[in-house]
Formats: C-alpha cells, sequence, structure tokens
C-alpha cells in the first residue's frame, strides 16, 4: 500500500485529506508540525510528501530543503498550502517541491496529481533496473543476466535466483531465506533444491574457465561475491 505522510496543522484539513486519502487506498501518516513531519519522514519511509508551508515550527520550504539535503532526491513531495501568490510557487519548486497545490482545492485534481507524481518515480526506478557485480550486469526489467558481455540462458528459477543473490552481493544468504524468496514456503520443494541450482547456475556463469561468482558459506547458506 502506498503511503503518504501528510504534514498539515489545520485539524479540519488534515481529518479531510486522511479520510479522502484512505477512501482512495493509501496509507496515511500525520503530521502536524515540521519537527514531527522530519521524524516521520526518516521513521516511517513514506513514498510521498503532501506539505504544507505555514507551520508552527518551520515552514514547509525549510522542510522541503532539508528532505532533499538528507538525501530523499526521488521522494515527491507536493506543497498544498493557502500561500497562492506567484513568488512563493516560485520558492517552493525552487527548495524541490515537485508540485505546487494552492488551496482551496478540488480533490480529485490532487489525487490526479499524487498518482502522476508517483508514476514519475516509478519511470525513474524502472530507467534504472540494472545490477551490475563484477564482470555480472543483469537487467531486472528485461530478466536478462550478462557476465564478461556474454548473454546467459537461463530459466525462471535460475533467474530468480541469480537476481536474488546479486541483490545482496558480499551478503551471505540463509538457505530458508533464499528457499523462501524464490521458491516460497508453500512449494512442495525441500531446501537441498538450492544446491541443485546453485550448481546450474555456476556451470552457466563460470563457462570458459570464468572464476566462481557464488561461494558457499558452510552450514549457512551462499554469497555471491566478485
Amino acid at each position: 500500500m502506498t503511503k503518504i505522510l501528510v504534514v498539515e496543522d489545520e485539524k479540519q484539513i488534515m481529518s479531510f485529506l486522511r479520510r479522502g486519502l484512505m477512501y482512495k487506498g493509501f496509507e496515511v501518516i500525520g503530521a502536524a508540525n515540521g519537527n514531527d513531519a522530519i521524524r516521520q519522514a526518516h521513521d516511517a519511509a513514506p513514498d510521498l510528501v503532501i506539505l504544507d508551508i505555514m507551520l508552527s515550527d518551520f515552514d514547509g520550504f525549510e522542510i522541503c530543503r532539508y528532505l532533499r539535503s538528507t538525501g530523499s532526491e526521488t521522494l515527491p513531495i507536493l506543497m498544498l498550502t493557502a500561500r497562492d501568490d506567484l513568488t512563493d510557487k516560485i520558492a517552493g519548486l525552487d527548495c524541490g517541491a515537485d508540485d505546487y497545490i494552492t488551496k482551496p482545492f478540488d480533490f480529485e485534481e490532487l489525487i490526479a496529481r499524487i498518482r502522476a507524481a508517483l508514476r514519475r518515480v516509478e519511470s525513474l526506478h524502472q530507467a534504472n533496473q540494472r545490477i551490475e557485480t563484477g564482470d555480472l550486469v543483469i537487467d531486472t526489467s528485461a530478466h536478462q543476466a550478462w557476465r564478461a558481455g556474454q548473454l546467459i540462458e537461463l530459466t525462471r528459477r535460475e533467474y530468480d535466483l541469480l537476481e536474488f543473490l546479486a541483490q545482496n552481493p558480499g551478503h551471505v544468504l540463509s538457505k530458508e531465506r533464499i528457499f523462501e524468496r524464490v521458491w516460497g514456503y508453500d512449494n512442495e520443494a525441500e531446501l537441498e533444491v538450492i544446491k541443485v541450482y546453485i550448481n546450474y547456475l555456476r556451470s552457466k556463469l563460470n563457462a570458459g574457465g570464468k572464476p566462481d561468482l557464488i561461494h558457499a558459506v558452510r552450514g549457512i547458506g551462499y554469497v555471491l561475491r566478485a
């Protein structure tokens, strides 16, 4: 469920937004001031922020700049405020907001802008769906993998296993965690099937005498290390 942080100090507007957004299928987290907004942004990891400018402690411009400066470059931030002066709109966009909506507002237009902002972020993520570890390159959108520039022919299960290992390079993954992610607990296969597929992968990844990428850790599981 998409999580939206609403930063708004007017109780009636907060209540209206909470009810409306929840009805549309969003999870809503509320913050009534800047300090609470910053805390919630860090702790709750929202997918989008709706931000008022006029708050009791900080203004929305400061909060927006702070979020951008602390690594939230792709987090969609929509300013929703009664300040409709052109200079305020320019200031809002210049400090990093993705959109600027003035009160009073049409709720369906707000929903449309929320969805547009979320689509932009999703498109950005899809455009960067590449995993690179050493000479291994994985395109997660095409479900294809290359080693040293050579395409590797993989079955669906082999690909799923390789992608999961490559998403966690240098981290030892237990057999139980691998099985849950790649096969699922409702599958009738047993943990020993992991070793079989690891061997399949190694034979394909190491073709031509290439060094091992996948290493066994006795009694625990496997790790992908370039």
